[in-house]
């Protein structure tokens, strides 16, 4: 029957017989790309064929709707109500932008939108509010007495979540509102590829919605005046005009690409067609041989369903993406296109081996029918009103910042439950050793013959081992589980020759943290988690190529040394797990490309910036010490250091890097300066403003020692047994932390600002000396003298400054706050190589300039203290210290919500106990790192009753947050002590 009759009809009939009104719906649509509208039109063209009323309110062009489907029962109404994501183009997306945006355009009017909506409602009588997925309106349902229902593969608090973690956590609040919102939904009809969305309580899974076909592949191509025999790409990045220059070799001989979204002035080559706006782009799909574009629900769903082989560029914070990557693995419909090859042109290789894809996907695809019948079946219910109040679950800020790293190796990403984890799916560590994991352990080294260095017992490395082994052909065909990471690896090296592997702990922070680029003493405890990297040097004419590299080398001028980079666990931070390059991309002509083409380099690829960490140390060695690299390398990156936890995960994963260059290579390099090497890759090339705490820790550090280090640049002072009857505990909050955040960095800078001002003021007072016959008649120069004054005006370090001397003569006139543009034109700069001064900023002055320097007294004082009887005295004086180092850290700006927790809970446990009932087990904590989030470090009694109080504390922290902190527990070596393995596989005889 024609739906626009059906539209007219005053009943409808149910499947039973019996009829029923016609109903209304109110259908939101969010404005962010036409794949919600597309899906939404297949959904409300069912409504209306069952006779049903629906209106629409979107900001989405109104021609997306009326173009596919005319009806009077079709009613589209012009509204902003979210904003989505905001895009600097097809591929990028700008976190901090989105979230402001989406501040003014939903948070600011939010009452108004509130009032307005839920009086709209009423005033169309609607029976049921159905949003894809815009947050406000399930409040403004519930405000109206009207249901609501959202359909979607994501919600817009788990997509902002990573927002907030890439733009600064002061944006949280947003996030918590939207999870508020969503909980006044009854109930949420999940799509396939469905992200985590832990807002929504009641969940119904519906097929696949896609739009259906009008041609057939023939007709199609015949409108278009394309042979059968021709291959075409249909190029297609969501219907936004991309601008980007294409270019006709860019295709194979004889293809044709079918442009979707160009603009009206774009040119292409003659091997390229514009396609009209208004191309139904589902039968184009179908009569294509392929596709290249971006991943969403539209594209996806649509490649699946026709069977359209499917070549991706990934996209930066679009986290939606990985689920539904993950989909059109599992279906066999896909693989990547790195973006660099995809600017540059090299799109070949990777459209002739997608032709050799067979997808698989044979599910429904009626999911627009599946899901009318549901609403339909809500609305006719019994109507009720929510209270709005009901049920609504406010996301604490461990959820929202670190809910989306609680994946751990070894887990599933395919099953999003994130946010319901139990203990023993989080990974956190048991307090006693599992003795059967160290016996399977040691199997491992059956599959290799360890021509250089000791396991040393370290049972990580032989799984590592372990997981070496099982990366043959062989051994993948017989395993379930495919990775893309370790199918790339299976090729990675050749089994014949000989392997290199070095290993570089993580690092707890127990005292100094963010004093250390200020000079201070330091303590640093190596980790028992660690980094494992394994790399093999070929002659590049023997190397082992992926496909793109091997046609790319075909394309160039013929062979030429390549690095090929796999990395595990390239899904637990939706990473690219491979990066690959010609080493000559590090040459500008005879020498080095600078650092600062280094770092524009690996930003070109936001999904394989992570590189920077490990080729960033080959640059390094090439511009330092003058290393010419002539063989090809492959490299194998596995790290257990979680990232984003303030427990080091970049430097042990530097520090790995070079030292397993340095063995293959044959460079004597020595551990401190290994570290200061692996410093500078952070520093320059990845853009990371650290200190070098980290990189000394997890170079020179030694198993159940603390690591006692001058930051002045890099003197280890000695290695501090840690005393047996405390012990040390990492909890993690969730929250992520980055040393190449905003907070950081900005502390970094008022730091260095406070440095200049006491070196200008001590100038000050020696030139007053030097150009007066008279004594200076300051009661603290005479105190003092020349000499003293003298010394703090050519001051390197900070944390070389007195406390009494601070506040006696330069306190007083450290101002709280200054700006970048008054600081600039008193002082000139602040003499830091790694930041620069924002002159439109403001920033905290006072407090990052003392805290470098009482730390530096608190940590002199804990090394003491450590040398001292072993009283309960002296570890509440250790925990005292603890105490006064995190409140320092907030001071600056450092802290947050879900670290104070955890340090609000020990000082909890430590006071509940008293002397009559044993005294406390635990006895101070504090921030680590860089602050602003990561983990908190715990000093404690070295007893059984310690480690239940931790899990104790770990259980609260999950009440309270719904996140289950990691517990790091336990040392190991640093890389210096642990050398270097030179191993080879036993090759059998069927091999």
């Amino acid at each position: 029957m024609d739906p626009e009759l059906l539209a007219n009809s005053p009943a409808m009939s149910t499947a039973g017989g019996a009829l029923e009104r016609r109903l209304v719906f109110a259908f939101y649509l969010t404005g962010h790309g036409f794949g919600h509208a597309t899906r939404a039109i297949e959904v409300v063209r069912h409504l209306i064929a069952a006779g049903h009323e629906v209106h629409v309110s979107t900001a989405v062009p109104e021609f997306v709707f009326t173009a596919e489907l005319r009806s009077p029962g079709l009613h589209v109404r012009k509204v902003l109500l979210d904003c989505g994501a905001v895009q600097s183009d097809p591929l990028t997306v700008d976190p901090l932008a989105s979230l402001e945006k989406y501040h003014q355009t939903a948070v600011v009017p939010r009452e108004s939108i509130l009032r307005t909506e839920a009086e709209w409602l009423r005033s169309v009588k609607a029976d049921l509010v159905v949003s894809d997925v815009v947050p406000v309106v399930c409040r403004a349902a519930a405000d109206a007495g009207i249901r609501s229902v959202c359909i979607g593969n994501f919600s817009w608090d788990s997509i902002y979540a990573e927002y907030i973690m890439a733009a600064g956590y002061h944006h949280r609040s947003i996030v918590w509102q939207i999870a508020e919102d969503y909980s006044n939904c009854e109930t949420l009809l999940r799509l396939p590829g469905y992200c985590p969305m832990p807002a929504f309580c009641d969940v119904t899974d519906v097929p696949l919605v896609v739009r259906g076909l009008r041609k057939s592949r023939s007709e199609v191509r015949k409108d278009l005046g394309i042979a059968e025999s021709t291959k075409v790409v249909i190029f297609n990045f969501g219907g936004q005009p991309a601008g980007w220059k294409l270019k006709q070799e860019w295709l194979p001989d004889g293809w044709i690409c079918l442009v979707c979204g160009a603009s009206d002035s774009q040119e292409v080559p003659p091997n390229f067609i514009k396609l009209e706006k208004d191309t139904y782009t589902p039968d184009v799909m179908a009569a294509s041989d392929c596709m290249l574009g971006k991943i969403g629900y539209g594209t996806a769903s649509e490649a699946l369903a026709y069977k359209l082989p499917f070549v991706f560029v990934r996209r930066d914070y679009f986290n939606e993406e990985p689920f539904l990557r993950n989909l059109l693995e599992h279906h066999q419909s896909s693989i990547e296109m790195i973006r660099r090859d995809f600017l540059a042109g090299h799109w070949k290789p990777y459209l002739l081996r997608a032709l050799t894809l067979q997808p698989s996907y044979d599910g429904p695809t009626n999911g627009g029918q599946v899901a009318a019948r549901i609403l339909q079946d809500i609305a006719v219910g019994k109507k009720c009103a929510s209270d709005k109040f009901n049920g609504a679950r406010r996301l604490q800020d461990a959820i929202v910042l670190g809910y989306q790293l609680q994946r751990t190796p070894g887990k599933d990403v395919g099953i999003p439950d994130w946010y319901s984890l139990n203990g023993t799916e989080i990974g956190a560590h048991p307090i006693i050793e599992n003795t059967e994991k160290v016996k399977t352990a040691e199997l491992c080294c059956e599959d290799f013959e360890i021509l250089h260095g000791d396991l040393q017992g370290l049972t990580d490395t032989m799984a590592f081992l372990k997981s070496l082994s099982g990366l043959t052909e062989n051994e993948l065909k017989n395993s379930e589980v495919q990775s893309r990471e370790r199918t790339a690896a299976s090729v990675l090296f050749d089994w014949e020759k000989e392997i290199y592997v070095a290993r570089a702990p993580g690092r707890l922070d127990v005292m100094g943290g963010i004093a250390d680029y200020s000079g201070s003493l330091v303590l640093q405890m190596p980790l028992r988690e660690a980094c494992h990297v394994a790399i093999q040097r070929n002659h590049p004419s023997k190397q082992k190529l992926w496909k793109h590299v091997q046609a790319r080398q075909l394309e160039s001028t013929g062979v030429v040394p390549v690095v090929q980079i796999v990395s595990f666990g390239s899904e637990l931070s939706n990473r690219a797990p491979t990066f690959d390059m010609d080493l000559s991309d590090f040459m500008d002509g005879d020498k080095p490309i600078s650092y600062e083409k280094a770092r524009e380099f690996f930003c070109q690829d936001p999904s394989q910036k992570w590189a920077a960490y490990v080729s960033g140390t080959i640059l390094i060695l090439m511009t330092e010490l003058g290393v010419q690299f002539t063989d090809s390398m492959s490299i194998l990156v596995s790290s257990a250091v979680p990232e984003g936890k303030g427990v080091s995960s970049s430097a042990s994963v530097e520090v790995a890097t070079m030292s397993a260059i340095a063995a293959a290579y044959g460079l004597n390099i020595t551990p401190r300066d290994l570290a200061l090497l692996c410093q500078k890759v952070e520093n320059h090339v990845v853009g990371a403003p650290c200190g070098v705490m980290d990189q000394m820790a997890s170079a020179c550090g030694e198993a159940n020692k603390l690591l006692a280090m001058v930051c002045q640049p890099a003197e280890v002072k000695e290695l501090v047994m840690i005393p047996s009857h405390m012990r040390f505990w990492g909890l993690d909050s969730g929250i992520r932390h980055s040393v190449g955040g905003g907070d950081y960095g900005s502390v970094r800078v008022g730091t260095y600002m406070g440095r200049k001002m006491i070196k200008c003021a001590a100038s000050n007072l020696v030139s007053v000396s030097s150009t007066s016959d008279a004594p200076v008649q300051t009661d603290d120069y005479k105190e003092k003298g020349r000499d003293v004054v003298k010394s703090e005006a050519s001051m390197e370090y900070l944390c070389n400054l007195p406390p009494h001397r601070y506040e006696a003569a330069y306190s007083k006139d450290i101002p709280e706050i200054i700006t970048g543009d008054a600081f600039l034109e008193k002082y000139g700069d602040h003499d830091d190589m790694v930041t620069v001064i924002d002159p439109k900023r403001s920033y905290s002055v006072k407090a990052p300039t003392r805290h470098p320097i009482y730390e530096n007294f608190r940590v002199e004082t804990f090394k003491a203290l450590l040398t001292a009887a072993n009283t309960d005295e002296q570890l509440a004086a250790l925990g005292e210290l603890m105490y006064q180092c995190h409140y320092s850290y907030n001071a600056c700006g450092l802290g947050s919500d879900g670290t104070d927790r955890l340090v609000n809970l020990v000082q909890e446990m430590q006071h509940r106990k008293t002397p009559e009932n044993g005294g406390p087990n635990l006895y101070g904590a504090k921030i680590t790192g860089g602050g602003s989030g990561g983990s908190v470090c715990v000093i404690g009694k070295n007893c059984l009753q310690s480690a239940e109080e931790i899990a104790e504390i770990q259980q609260s922290y999950k009440a309270a947050t719904g996140y289950l902190p990691i517990i790091f527990d336990g040392s190991s070596p640093g890389a210096g002590k642990f050398g270097y393995l030179k191993i080879r596989r036993r090759l059998t005889i069927t091999e």
